[in-house]
């Protein structure tokens, strides 16, 4: 029998289990937030109908009048007048993120093709004494500019949406989880990204672009180039994508450039349609069917980036995996933590998922995108060449002043063959294109010392690496052409080319000199491009049915010549 007390502890203990079941049902119940890793997004403006008539209270400018004094002034030429470039070395209003190790790094310029662009080193291609101004002895006949788009969400399916599911599927198909130390906020973390569109940021950049920003001498297309809208003989035409962020770009870029609201009335945007079936130089994946093979040429890229992704997330992984129970942490989840990060601040203007990375993780998600390039995007895809060849024929046509002959790459005849929609006689010639395409076009110029150490291997960073993604194609990235005569002529007669306010040498390119400002003779440099088109068989490279086991055969962005056709 049991004594008084063992019946008093007795029901204490069954008491206690009792009031412990009515509060908490699972014994090892998870603390996430049922709302954690949901998609949240804000709606603006609000879906309300107005009573009033909006026109007649709140009439515009031309309506109001009074407007004071509006004589303009001169066109700026700082390109020829200042006496340095001015650079773009901050992404206000974002900040830099520190790192777990507390190492000073510019951490946003790892982010590869998600980085904001910035003004490269004069020296970044080899070129030390260099810079965008026009060189002493030549005057500027005409500038052409190819612009990325600027920041944006991710993608739909991309990493960061991913994480998001992952997470909130844990809390309602699962068990929920618990995170704890650094990932703590996971707990209540929502997903506040949207998908492919412009963020605020992005469509700063643009504008940016377009103008400036003085407080922080952002270089600015208007500024440096706007004395040649002096020399134009009709409204200029600018080009872009139908994706709403690149149309967005394009937008934000002429609202810089041409202010507001006169962009409205002075140029003509014309909207090239993004979509299977159509010819696009600034799309041309659309039209290059081994460009978009679910397996194969175009997933190079992301299996060599996922090799290295396992090698140096490694330590990341078993350093994480301790501080969050109820979900199994892979490499590539973490992955989508640093992708996160990046997408988060440039959307939001910070995330916490920064802080999660030492220095040394953060070269290693650099090396992750540059291999992702490489591989689909550059010198190491068979189709990187072919699809960079319509912006090289356009390029061509333009420098010559005639018309496109034969049609046989991502050319659209509809567009080229028409005088208005393809002038071929503007002093500034802007397209808005995307981070691949503009790979595309460095390897379709044949700018090889950008991959003077390919192929890139999958287990190290490389010693003396020449490709970098940062370089080539972050948010808002640049591509200028100078066409320069001598200063006693207006003759063209020299042409150079500025990647993000670097100058390119050259000599890659067949026939083109050393210079120390990166000049190449126009006419050499237009033969040489020729020479170019009719070396690459964008119908093989973009239709033909061959198998590549091995992509680290390709150095040049073609197939590899064991399965080109024999001439």
């Amino acid at each position: 029998m049991l004594g008084l007390n063992n019946v008093y502890i007795v029901a204490v203990l069954a008491l206690t289990q009792l009031v412990t079941a009515s509060f908490w049902p699972r014994a090892h119940a998870f603390s996430a937030s049922p709302s954690a890793g949901a998609t949240v997004s804000a709606e603006f403006p609000p879906k309300v109908t107005e009573t009033f008539d909006a026109s007649a209270l709140f009439p515009g400018g031309d309506v109001v009048g009074f407007r004071g004094p509006t004589p303009t002034g001169d066109e700026a030429a700082a390109i020829i007048t200042a006496p340095v470039a001015a650079p773009v070395e901050s992404y206000y209003p974002l900040i830099n993120p520190p790192t777990l190790d507390h190492k000073k790094t510019n951490v946003p310029r790892l982010w590869g093709n998600l980085a904001p662009w910035y003004s490269l080193p004069s020296g970044t291609f080899g070129l030390p004494n260099s810079s965008p101004q026009i060189p002493k002895g030549y005057k500027l006949n005409s500038v052409h500019l190819w612009h990325r788009h600027g920041a944006r969400y991710p993608t739909s399916g991309s990493p960061p949406s991913a994480l998001a599911t992952k997470l909130h599927n844990a809390i309602i198909v699962g068990t929920g989880f618990t995170a704890t130390g650094d990932l703590k906020f996971l707990n209540t973390w929502t997903f506040k990204l949207g998908a492919e569109v412009l963020t605020p940021f992005g469509r700063e950049q643009l504008y940016d672009l377009g103008v400036g920003f003085s407080s922080y001498g952002v270089a600015n297309l208007r500024v440096k180039y706007g004395f040649l809208l002096d020399n134009f003989k009709a409204l200029p035409v600018f080009r872009t994508t139908s994706q709403d962020r690149m149309l967005g770009s394009a937008l934000n870029f002429a609202a810089g450039f041409f202010g507001v609201p006169m962009f409205q009335t002075d140029y003509h945007q014309l909207i090239v349609i993004e979509n299977a079936g159509f010819n696009n130089t600034g799309a041309p994946y659309k039209a290059c069917v081994n460009a978009n093979l679910p397996i194969g040429k175009r997933n190079f890229g992301t299996n060599q980036s996922n090799a290295w992704v396992n090698v140096y997330l490694q330590k990341a992984v078993k350093r994480l995996q301790p501080q969050i129970k109820g979900i199994n942490l892979t490499a590539s989840d973490v992955f989508g933590f640093q992708q996160t990060c990046a997408y988060e601040t440039v959307a939001l203007g910070y995330s916490a998922f920064c802080d999660l990375f030492t220095e040394e993780e953060w070269y290693g998600f650099e090396y992750a995108n540059d291999l992702s390039f490489w591989y689909s995007d550059g010198f190491g895809s068979p189709i990187a060449a072919a699809q960079g060849m319509g912006y090289v024929q356009e390029l061509v046509a333009r420098l010559t002043h005639t018309s496109i002959q034969i049609y046989n790459t991502s050319t659209n005849s509809t567009i080229d063959n028409n005088p208005i929609t393809m002038p071929l006689d503007q002093p500034i010639y802007v397209d808005a294109t995307h981070d691949f395409v503009i790979s595309y076009l460095v390897v379709a110029l044949n700018l090889t010392m950008l991959a003077g150490n390919g192929p890139l291997p999958t287990d190290h960073v490389p010693k003396g690496q020449t490709f970098f993604v940062n370089q080539i194609a972050p948010f808002a990235s640049n591509l200028v052409a100078q066409v320069l005569s001598s200063s006693s002529s207006n003759t063209p007669s020299h042409i150079r080319f500025i990647l993000n306010d670097a100058v390119l040498p050259l000599t890659t390119i067949n026939g083109c000199t050393a210079s120390p400002d990166g000049l190449c003779k126009l006419g050499t440099f237009i033969s040489a491009m020729m020479e170019r088109n009719s070396q690459v068989d964008y119908a093989f490279d973009c239709f033909a049915n061959y198998t590549l086991a091995d992509p680290t055969q390709i150095t040049d962005g073609r197939p590899p010549p064991s399965v080109r056709p024999t001439v």
